[in-house]
């Protein structure tokens, strides 16, 4: 069935998808069901051999009382992991295909167990009433002898115990803020890329001899290397531009199991690079994965696991703050492989020409720039023909007298008079070290600090770095700092998570009340997640692992296979409680050592389906493993304690030790008010509504409607102020002057001004326009960096104006008082005029309407 819909929905059979089945899952509604009708068999009272139609009978009244626990419990599994489907970027591509994958195979065995298992019980199960103890017999026996005195205990200590449970819960949440973070465990690809940097401006046959002595010293010193290869600088299709500097050195290793040299992927990383860097010296190496590495560059321009950006004007300063922020990053533990990006260091020819000298001469600066053109990149005289074809004729000097300073110098520059004179006559000629490069994110400039992490979360390292830099760099206005990388990765798929999960759990209470009809119970059951979320923390800190995304999902699983042992138990008690006189302690100790076996068996065998993945080394084992271990621990800590702990919260609920007043209609309206916001908690589409004309801006009609996609920036302003947006149809781009304006999250933007005439031309978001229009744009200042800019005008379509006390005059002459009044809260507060009151309207349109009243 599963590989059935996989194929009708295109997902592809990749180390996600089919390695996240678990079996167990699969057949916990079975087990439930099977186990039902051995029991009612054995109580039937009926001795000897049932006839197929008492065996019919049987598998039907057992399948009947169970077949809630074991439908709800398979839904509630099912729905679960709905919200990882919300899941985004790299996180969702990676996540995706297993949860479909699981509700496939999981919706499968839900409909299987309503029709199959019943009937595959009564044809295929033994008719015998009675039996022979078997080993699995004996062992129930001996785990309900161990079991039995240990839930007296606990149902004579109930305080003792639920306080505990609360304690052990505490103690895990500061476990959890203790163990750190990282987005995705680094997956060992076998394989070595290593990025080798020369000084900036050397040349191709440096970088070719760096190269090769590089190679042959890896290959020389460590026998684990089967082969090097080298790129160097771009392809003739630039689909990975680098300066020819720059080389890419991938090593490709042999099998784990024929190295000598070290045991493990960071030693072998460690004892290479000391080697090269003390054979190669003054070339700069840096160890990645090649996948990794491509991976890191297509999503932040950069090859380091995390990359520090920083934003200015002046390169003397970018430099300096990087040269800076790198010192820090070399003073903490985990970092390694420090990368800083060179933006000067490039020799450049300056000539600055002296103005007295030429009109000494009477020679004019752009005579003297043309001789400096022609003789250096040529000038076209004339054209020459063959057939049709025509080639302009370029006189410039040789390229034996163009290769120094001196040649420079000595350029000869003639004036009106005939006169000849050297150049260095007319300038002064220097060598000066210049831009290397200017790199720009979103027309700002900017300089990369990168390094790579070994043997420590990128969570922890970022905020010790953070705390550094905020203590130790002093930045001028207008310069900032971003931090991208996997930690950019990790804080934007965890801002998901903070939806996916508590949409998850609400899920499960809604599917919980349905199966109890009571929110009380629903609530016992309930308890069985926070349980399991103990046993998931102290996992991952045993097994020395942080929490990354897939420890994330791993915990939305696991809160939806938690619940299943309370739904059973919870189950056999109000059935106890309908058909039997028992007291309340007879009635638990009853009803949790009859179902003692399908609780076991249920957490055992969905356990022991995530084992191989939390046991496997294999290729992409990294990334499995957190999942596996949160479901694995969260399952042992989730058994345990509801088998004890939920018989004693059930006993002071039932007993009235501890009163749940909760009113029928008050409870219906709040799941009700529940289901009404799971829509919210899911990521909304964005509309955004294109008025081309000024007529449908007006009307509030729009043209068209674009559906953009779940992401951050999905709509940005590009150069010229073209409008990209990423749309779940593709990117679609409107240049500036193309439409009048556009809508977003109900907020109305006006298109105004002419490229190159109008300086304040761009989108404006209109934020009162009940009488006059105010309006408020993002103005990025050299110097002060960010702010909001305020402009005005008379009406929807009158032209727009700064918000500057001259244009107030200028344009409000036939009323003083407005002016008067606008000039005060200029003195006072010129943000103020755009604060609006509880009915939406500005302070200036308030002035407005207050100064005509008095007109």
């Amino acid at each position: 069935f599963a590989v059935s819909m996989m194929n009708l929905f295109g997902v592809s059979g990749n180390l996600m998808s089919l390695g996240a089945i678990d079996f167990g899952l699969i057949v916990d509604g079975a087990v439930i069901i099977v186990e039902a009708t051995l029991h009612y068999m054995a109580l039937s009272g009926i001795s000897g051999v049932l006839s197929q139609r008492q065996m019919d009978e049987q598998v039907g009244s057992s399948a009947k009382k169970m077949l809630s626990a074991a439908a709800f419990g398979q839904l509630i599994i099912l729905i679960v992991y709905l919200p990882i489907l919300s899941l985004v970027g790299i996180e969702g591509k990676m996540f995706k295909p297993m949860a479909q994958t699981v509700i496939f195979a999981i919706a499968g065995a839900f409909l299987l167990s309503l029709t199959y298992v019943p009937l595959a019980s009564s044809l295929f199960l033994s008719k015998k009433t009675t039996h022979d103890k078997n080993f699995s017999d004996r062992l129930i026996d001996k785990i309900k002898q161990l079991y039995t005195p240990s839930l007296r205990l606990a149902l004579h200590w109930k305080k003792s115990i639920v306080l505990s449970s609360l304690i052990a819960l505490i103690l895990s949440i500061f476990i959890f803020f203790s163990l750190g973070g990282e987005f995705l465990p680094e997956l060992d690809e076998g394989d070595f890329a290593v990025d080798t940097r020369l000084l900036t401006g050397s040349s191709l046959t440096s970088t070719v001899e760096a190269t090769l002595k590089g190679e042959a010293v890896l290959l020389k010193n460590f026998p684990e290397v089967e082969k090097v290869i080298a790129k160097i600088g771009s392809a003739e299709i630039p689909t990975d531009p680098m300066p020819i500097e720059a080389a890419d050195m991938m090593v490709v290793m042999k099998d784990k199991s024929a190295w000598v040299s070290a045991k493990t992927k960071d030693e072998m990383i460690e004892k290479m690079q000391a080697v090269l860097n003390e054979q190669v010296p003054g070339v700069w190496f840096g160890f990645q994965h090649p996948i990794q590495m491509r991976f890191n560059e297509l999503m932040t321009g950069a090859r380091q696991d995390v990359v520090i950006k920083i934003y200015g004007e002046d390169l003397a300063l970018l430099t300096q703050y990087a040269g800076t922020v790198g010192s820090l990053v070399s003073k903490i533990e985990g970092t390694e492989s420090l990368f800083i990006e060179n933006m000067t260091g490039l020799p450049q020819i300056i000539i600055r020409i002296k103005r007295d000298k030429l009109a000494h001469y009477k020679l004019s600066m752009k005579e003297v720039n043309g001789v400096i053109n022609t003789a250096f990149a040529g000038k076209a005289t004339g054209q020459l023909f063959e057939g049709e074809k025509r080639f302009d004729v370029v006189i410039r000097i040789d390229e034996a007298h163009r290769k120094s300073v001196d040649d420079v110098q000595n350029i000869i520059v003639a004036n009106a008079d005939g006169l000849q004179i050297p150049l260095h006559e007319l300038a002064d000629i220097v060598v000066e070290t210049g831009p290397n490069q200017i790199q720009r994110d979103d027309a700002k400039r900017r300089i990369v600090v990168g390094f790579n992490t070994r043997g420590r979360d990128v969570e922890s390292i970022i905020e010790e770095l953070k705390n550094s830099i905020d203590q130790e760099l002093d930045m001028v206005p207008g310069y900032y700092v971003t931090y991208g990388g996997s930690f950019k990765n990790l804080e934007e798929a965890k801002a998901r998570l903070a939806i996916a999960v508590p949409v998850a759990l609400l899920l499960i209470f809604i599917l919980l009340y349905f199966t109890s009809n009571s929110i009380k119970l629903s609530l016992l059951i309930y308890s069985a997640i926070p349980l399991s979320a103990i046993g998931g923390i102290l996992a991952l800190w045993i097994r020395g692992m942080p929490f990354s995304i897939s420890a994330g999902v791993g915990f939305i699983a696991l809160f939806g296979v938690a619940v299943l042992n309370g739904i059973v138990l919870i189950a056999e008690f109000n059935r106890l409680k309908k058909e039997s006189s028992l007291t309340l302690t007879e009635l638990i100790m009853k009803g949790t050592l009859t179902r003692l076996r399908p609780v076991l068996m249920t957490a055992l065998v969905a356990s022991l389906g995530f084992l191989p993945m939390a046991l496997s080394n294999g290729s992409g084992a990294e990334v499995q493993k957190p999942l596996a271990t949160v479901v694995i621990g969260g399952l042992v800590s989730a058994t345990l304690l509801t088998l004890i702990l939920l018989p004693v919260l059930y006993y002071l609920v039932e007993s009235g030790v501890v009163k749940l007043r909760i009113n029928k209609y008050l409870s219906i309206g709040l799941l009700l008010f529940a289901l009404s916001i799971i829509p919210g908690f899911s990521q909304e589409k964005k509309l955004v509504n294109i008025y081309t004309t000024e007529s449908q801006f007006i009307q509030g009609n729009p043209d068209r409607q674009i559906t953009l996609k779940q992401e951050e920036e999905a709509i940005q302003y590009k150069s010229q102020e073209t409008l990209v947006m990423h749309s779940e149809n593709g990117l679609v781009i409107i240049p500036f002057g193309s439409i009048y304006g556009y809508t977003l999250n109900e907020k109305l933007y006006r298109a105004y001004g002419t490229k190159g005439i109008f300086n304040w031309y761009g989108y404006y978001e209109v934020l009162d326009n009940k009488e006059l229009v105010l309006y408020a744009r993002k103005i990025h200042h050299r110097k002060g960096g960010p702010a909001v800019n305020y402009f005005f005008s008379k009406g929807i379509n009158s032209p727009v104006k700064p918000l500057t006390l001259h244009e107030i005059k200028i344009n409000f002459e036939e009323n003083p008082s407005f002016v008067i009044a606008v000039k005060s809260e200029f003195k006072k507060d010129y943000a103020a005029l755009a604060r609006k009151d509880s009915s939406g309207n500005t302070l200036f349109n308030q002035l407005y309407q207050q100064s005509k009243n008095k007109l």
